[in-house]
């Protein structure tokens, strides 16, 4: 991992920093980079102009690790309400949220009812999948086990599997009897070398073998995938492999976040490819914001250059 990487991971779980550094107006002007706005109705109004292109959306509200199980019942009752501002707008736009955002560190049976409300909501009112996001690797297991017993109750559910853990390849063979709809991204967390890939190349790799498995496993079952990066090469080599397999156009998906190589995002659509912008949303942006630096180091300098 390189130091550039691992100083941006650091500063994303620095309590200090997490409390403080939002609150300076420079931070604040470079997140628009990323994300529309904080308030909701910014997000909306992102989504409504990405309708005008045919192009969908989803919709994160950024919060995690929640303290008191009565913050969860606030999240779970905006998703609820955004679930019929979505429906009263028709927009194309599928939920994704963590676990802990409702209270999975402290409950979770609790949390459990209180994503399966949301998630009977979403395919009442939209008709499409909600995404469980993946968190740190303390939390990859509890939360497979907690997609495979929604998975089985609701089937509009997706979630967020990271190709820079080792268990990744079986983690997925232990996913297939639920058909499961994947997001592949790479990994935004800091985690140990007994536990992670810790050099791109490796989690490169990584990623190339987990999408061969899934675009296979695609072919012949009704399997979603999607693939979350913006790695150009590694995109155009998915889109290769995926000819060379005969995986049809309509298997392959790609969701890359807001304002991240739009023109590029434009000509994936233009050769007929699936896309889905993801836009988040909300005031506790800062951890996310840090991750998403470090995923790229090379950003920082794109937003340094934006700030002066």
């Amino acid at each position: 991992m390189s130091i550039s990487r691992s100083i941006l991971l650091w500063a994303s779980e620095n309590k200090w920093m997490r409390k403080n550094v939002p609150s300076f107006g420079f931070v604040k002007s470079a997140i628009k980079k990323f994300m529309p706005g904080e308030k909701l109705e910014d997000a909306l109004d992102a989504a409504q102009k990405f309708k005008t292109v045919n192009t969908p959306t989803i919709f994160t509200k950024l919060g995690e690790n929640i303290t008191d199980l009565s913050e969860g019942l606030v999240v779970r009752d905006h998703y609820l309400k955004l679930i019929d501002q979505v429906a009263e707008r028709n927009l194309d736009i599928e939920i994704s949220l963590k676990l802990t955002q409702l209270g999975f560190d402290l409950s979770v049976d609790e949390t459990y009812e209180r994503f399966k409300t949301i998630t009977k909501k979403v395919n009442e009112n939209l008709g499409n999948v909600i995404w469980i996001d993946m968190e740190g690797s303390a939390y990859t297991q509890t939360t497979i086990e907690f997609y495979k017993k929604i998975k089985n109750e609701c089937e509009n559910v997706g979630l967020c599997i990271q190709a820079y853990l080792y268990s990744t390849e079986k983690d997925i063979d232990n996913l297939l009897s639920v058909n499961p709809n994947i997001r592949l991204v790479k990994g935004a967390y800091k985690e140990a070398r007994d536990i992670a890939f810790p050099n791109k190349k490796d989690v490169d790799n990584s990623y190339l073998r987990v999408s061969k498995m899934l675009m296979q496993t695609a072919k012949g079952k009704n399997v979603r995938v999607a693939f979350g990066t913006h790695d150009e090469d590694l995109i155009n080599t998915i889109i290769n492999e995926s000819k060379y397999l005969g995986v049809p156009k309509d298997k392959i998906e790609f969701q890359m976040l807001y304002g991240i190589k739009t023109n590029f995002q434009n000509e994936l659509v233009k050769l007929g490819y699936k896309l889905k912008v993801l836009i988040s949303y909300g005031d506790f942006w800062y951890p996310w914001y840090m991750r998403r630096l470090a995923e790229r180091p090379s950003n920082v300098w794109f937003v340094l250059k934006n700030i002066f």
